[in-house]
């Protein structure tokens, strides 16, 4: 049975920018073998509050709580490589700390990727790409995978395919998983926890409830899943109200966020 320790667990964690409020008094916490996925509009904070469970990003009040010993394995947005820099995959994973030549192809043959070992870094796809950062994540071995938006710049498909890869992942090790996604389709139905945010927990909990949440159907739509484009949209609450719980954060003209889009 796994443990209902968490692995992390923030606060009334809190998060300025200048005069600016990114994040407000905010609870998360993720034990093993647990999904948590963050969801809300652009500038909402999430990918703050990835980086502040990371201890890349000091909080302005608040506490960050990690478990001793605490491995993570990070899978950020992108990858940025210089096309002219002579880079293969099996380079690029050894780049991060010592790591076996066996325990890389190991890994890689995990994520389905075993066939891009030698392959120049940019000449891959947005799902080959994608599936070299979980890699690289996997060989720290994890405790808690902390994954940014890991579906960005996979078709349709390969996103069914990366998700249900990350769900196996997960079953199959034990770990934790802390996850931004845009996919509501995914977050309402592969998550075992949601966590609707927009500078503050608007509301969390079992999909299902979330769902019918006023905060989050006042931010996605009564029916979000018949939405596609929410994330389009010019920022949270566009048509003019604050529902019940969610307030709008108003950065002044010099308010400077080094993560606008949160």
């Amino acid at each position: 049975m796994l443990s209902t320790e968490p692995l992390i667990k923030t606060t009334g964690l809190t998060v300025q920018f200048g005069r600016r409020t990114v994040l407000q008094s905010v609870d998360l916490a993720v034990t093993a073998g647990e999904v948590v996925t963050l969801v809300g509009p652009n500038g909402a904070g999430k990918s703050t509050l990835l980086r502040s469970v990371l201890g890349l990003q000091r909080p302005t009040g608040g506490t960050v709580w990690r478990k001793a010993g605490l491995r993570v394995g990070y899978m950020p947005q992108r990858l940025a490589v210089d096309a002219t820099l002579p880079l293969t995959v099996r380079r690029l994973l050894a780049l991060w700390g010592p790591v076996t030549p066996e325990a890389v192809e190991a890994t890689l043959g995990e994520v389905g990727a075993a066939a891009l070992a030698d392959s120049p870094v940019q000449s891959l796809s947005g799902g080959e790409v994608q599936r070299v950062m979980l890699a690289r994540a996997l060989l720290r071995r994890p405790d808690l995978l902390v994954l940014d938006e890991p579906a960005q710049a996979v078709d349709v498909a390969g996103q069914a395919t990366l998700y249900a890869l990350i769900d196996a992942i997960r079953r199959r090790h034990g770990c934790g998983v802390l996850m931004v996604s845009h996919d509501l389709s995914y977050a309402i139905s592969g998550t075992d926890r949601l966590v609707c945010l927009n500078g503050h927990v608007c509301c969390a909990g079992r999909p299902e409830d979330v769902r019918r949440h006023p905060d989050f159907q006042a931010l996605f739509g009564v029916d979000p899943l018949a939405m596609p484009a929410w994330l389009s949209s010019a920022g949270p609450h566009s048509h003019g109200t604050t529902p019940p719980g969610c307030q709008h954060t108003h950065a002044p003209s010099d308010a400077k966020d080094p993560h606008p889009h949160g």
